[in-house]
């Protein structure tokens, strides 16, 4: 995850006015092969592991949904809990190995969906690559939540990268998700399109393959896009970069964070403007790490799930 500094760190003035995406309507996802699930794997009580052979991404991707305590096969309408991960390491997995998921949602009367997002997929149908939103968005509800009598009611949150994925798709797919939380999210991308240029091409990724000229990428961006989440509840947690409470000593400042925090700053203003309501954890010291996300998470839960 700090890879992400390489990028996030620059300062680049961007013109343009970010509110000329909000009145767009959202281009349709691509239309699905026909995805199928290849195996399903009891990882424990709760979780299962499904394999699913997507058209969409051109790969197998894994997705581990976590069951809720009075779940039995063939009960239904349940409420789903999307989560989405964060770049450059690690994938769907960190949720469960270190995200304290389990734990976190123990009690909760909902069906928690953690789906593969690539390590840099950015949660987006590429315009030269893999179709990661066609495969959030139709592939993984069409074979996962029937098996697992998923209603009609879900929420997203992410972190991170995942952040960004949470309010995108919340705004590009209206009516889908109630409620959507991003923890230390990439809320801006167009605060600093250099930078970004640079870290994805570091990464092996031309932005060109992703997104397009520049000219596109309101269409992916939160901060552009905050005006279609009037009616969907939002959360959006960042600390500082000074390393705070739940950090072991002293440290430099996480430039990381730092600049997550100007981004989230941004999109806040941005949905200000637009009389978009948003919870705001702005919390004073810490970095961009999971001690801070789980807390996040944790928060977030009433406002995700009432």
């Amino acid at each position: 995850m700090k890879k992400i500094l390489a990028w996030l760190v620059l300062v680049v003035t961007v013109t343009g006015c970010q509110s000329a995406a909000e009145s767009a309507a959202p281009p349709p996802v691509r239309p699905p092969g026909s995805a199928t699930v290849v195996s399903q794997e009891t990882v424990d009580e709760r979780t299962d592991k499904l394999v699913i052979d997507s058209p969409a991404t051109g790969d197998r991707r894994s997705v581990w949904v976590l069951k809720p305590a009075a779940w039995k096969p063939g009960s239904t309408g349940w409420r789903a809990l999307y989560l989405l991960h964060g770049c450059c390491a690690g994938g769907g997995w960190d949720w469960l190995r270190t995200g304290e998921v389990a734990r976190l949602t123990a009690r909760l009367d909902a069906v928690v969906i953690v789906p593969e997002g690539g390590s840099m997929g950015w949660y987006a149908d590429w315009r030269d690559g893999p179709g990661w939103e066609t495969f959030h968005m139709t592939e993984v509800p069409r074979m996962v939540e029937p098996r697992y009598g998923v209603g009609t009611r879900r929420a997203v949150a992410g972190f991170s990268m995942g952040g960004l994925g949470a309010f995108v798709y919340a705004a590009r797919h209206p009516g889908v998700f109630e409620a959507a939380a991003s923890f230390s999210g990439v809320l801006d991308t167009r605060d600093d399109v250099a930078g970004y240029r640079a870290f994805m091409a570091d990464n092996g990724v031309d932005t060109e393959d992703l997104w397009g000229d520049p000219s596109a990428w309101p269409e992916h961006n939160p901060a552009d896009l905050a005006g279609r989440l009037k009616g969907v509840r939002l959360y959006a947690s960042s600390g500082n970069g000074e390393p705070g409470p739940l950090d072991r000593g002293e440290g430099p400042v996480d430039q990381t964070e730092a600049a997550i925090m100007r981004q989230n700053r941004n999109f806040a203003g941005a949905a200000e403007r637009a009389g978009v309501k948003v919870t705001t954890d702005f919390y004073g010291n810490g970095t961009h790490t999971w001690p801070y996300w789980i807390r996040s998470f944790e928060r977030a839960l009433p406002l995700l799930l009432p």
